[in-house]
């Protein structure tokens, strides 16, 4: 389908190869004259060398200068030959097959000698370039992955297992890792370049993705991504790996059903939107539920779902849709249940208002260290919105919309663990009141470095959420869990 061009009689600047003649050499593909390229193009950029390079998945010989000046030459006469506007419209398997056509094709007519494991090679990172992400490929099909950091092109660090850990993996040059972040943005219709350097986005596969170019990051684009994981958490198995024992999560699972208002607190990268998502699991299939977040990652498996995200200005600094003009609108929505992926400012007294006003079982996400210091952050974001209460009604507000605060932690050996389970109890003079109904007790390390603890009842008889358990006939179970979590503290 990509046939081969002619030879116009003009060789390539700076090294490259000489386009192909007109007849091609056996085995290669059909010429199709409607798509080839038209013969006055520009000269091949320069190309700079990388470190050598290694994909953490297999082992294999560090990469040369050679491999990356045959790879410059293959990559610039495959880009001289081929037509992108017509591959893009191929489905990936059927352009990564024309691509291959065509690289085994110059790497005959020009002789290269080459291996067939280095052809190989060759043939799979120029298919990344062209069609997907570049040296970040092999990263995103690994998914032990939880986080990708690329500090510049010559750095790059994974989370693995809850450790950070530098890669192997490196950018040709800053231009390339500006282009990979360019190619990611632009898919959900955002830019990042010199005017406009920060942006968030996200992958096809939900992955969050914090991109931030020069000026503002010093040593070259500043690329993170914190993957979404093709298999989604449940509960069951935050229970396998010790995030939660199993009479807690029925106590969570009972909290989402119930439709208590719940906030999700913790700091960075300690699961609080997989935490999130898990609970989402136990809202009614006939409840219309409505997000809103920054970049849309929650999944819910529930049929009545609307999905709200954020937008930000455009070049000349209009169009900007905030998160609080998304949960002010949905209010007109009719929705059922309102679930903000992050509250970051005084969108956070919309949901107050939504959780206190007939919708109940909303949720949201907060950063913060302890539940006592998210209840104080929603009133310093309260303040911050420019809302002239006094401090003890802000407090009546969020004690009376707000049910339980459950607390998410990344411990110092990497573990996740959900910390507390504190219910929001009422006003007392100025003082918000709360009780733990579990928490997370850590009692050493074993010889490994590994945190020894375990999750304790706090003895509390019945929850003040416990009406509203009976009234969707969930008390015994919720009896029977914190009997059981009491009976195991006792031990």
């Amino acid at each position: 389908m990509f046939g081969k061009r002619g030879n116009e009689g003009s060789g390539k600047v700076g090294g490259a190869i000489a386009p192909p003649p007109p007849a091609p050499a056996a085995g290669s593909v059909a010429s199709s004259p409607s798509i080839l390229v038209e013969p006055s193009r520009e000269p091949a950029r320069q190309q700079v060398t990388p470190p050598p390079m290694q994909t953490p998945q297999r082992k294999r010989p560090a990469r040369t200068d050679e491999y990356y000046d045959t790879k410059a030459q293959v990559f610039s006469a495959l880009i001289d030959t081929i037509d992108l506007s017509q591959l893009s419209k191929l489905d990936g398997e059927s352009a990564r097959e024309e691509i291959r056509d065509i690289v085994n094709d110059i790497i005959t007519i020009k002789n290269f000698a080459m291996s067939i494991s280095e052809q190989e090679e060759l043939l799979e990172d120029i298919c990344n370039d062209v069609l997907g992400y570049g040296p970040l490929e092999p990263l995103l099909a690994r998914d032990d992955i939880a986080d990708i950091m690329v500090n510049g092109a010559g750095q790059t660090f994974i989370e693995v297992g809850g450790k950070t850990i530098e890669s192997e993996i490196r950018f040709r040059d800053n231009a390339q890792l500006l282009s990979i972040c360019q190619r990611i943005v632009s898919q959900v219709g955002r830019r990042v370049d010199e005017s406009s350097p920060i942006c968030d986005a996200r992958l096809p596969d939900g992955s969050r993705v914090n991109v931030i170019a020069p000026p503002l990051s010093i040593d070259g684009p500043a690329l993170t991504i914190r993957k979404f994981k093709k298999d989604k958490l449940t509960l069951d198995q935050l229970v396998r790996f010790g995030a939660i024992t199993p009479e807690g999560a029925t106590v969570l699972q009972i909290i989402g059903r119930v439709r208590c208002n719940v906030v999700i607190s913790g700091g960075t990268g300690s699961g609080k939107t997989t935490l999130l998502n898990c609970l989402t699991n136990y809202i009614d299939r006939d409840e219309r539920v409505i997000t809103c977040e920054d970049t849309a990652e929650l999944q819910l498996q529930q049929p009545h779902v609307v999905r709200l995200e954020t937008r930000p200005p455009n070049i000349e600094g209009e169009g900007e849709i905030t998160m609080r003009d998304l949960v002010k609108n949905c209010l007109r929505m009719r929705p059922e249940r309102i679930i903000v992926g992050e509250v970051r400012g005084p969108e956070v007294f919309d949901l107050l208002q939504a959780m206190n006003t007939g919708h109940d079982g909303s949720m949201g996400t907060i950063h913060a260290n302890t539940p006592r210091e998210c209840l104080s952050r929603i009133e310093s974001m309260i303040a911050m919105g420019g809302f002239t209460l006094p401090a003890k009604t802000v407090r009546e507000i969020i004690s009376s919309s707000v049910d339980v605060v459950i607390q998410a932690a990344r411990l110092r050996d990497g573990s996740r663990r959900i910390t507390q389970i504190t219910e929001v109890i009422g006003m007392e003079g100025d003082v918000i009141i709360t009780q733990d109904l579990m928490r997370y007790e850590i009692e050493g390390e074993d010889a490994n470095g590994r945190l020894i603890g375990r999750h304790i009842s706090t003895g509390v008889g019945k929850p003040h959420f416990w009406d509203r358990a009976r009234y969707f006939n969930e008390e015994k179970r919720l009896a029977a869990a914190l009997d059981a979590m009491e009976a195991k503290t006792k031990e």
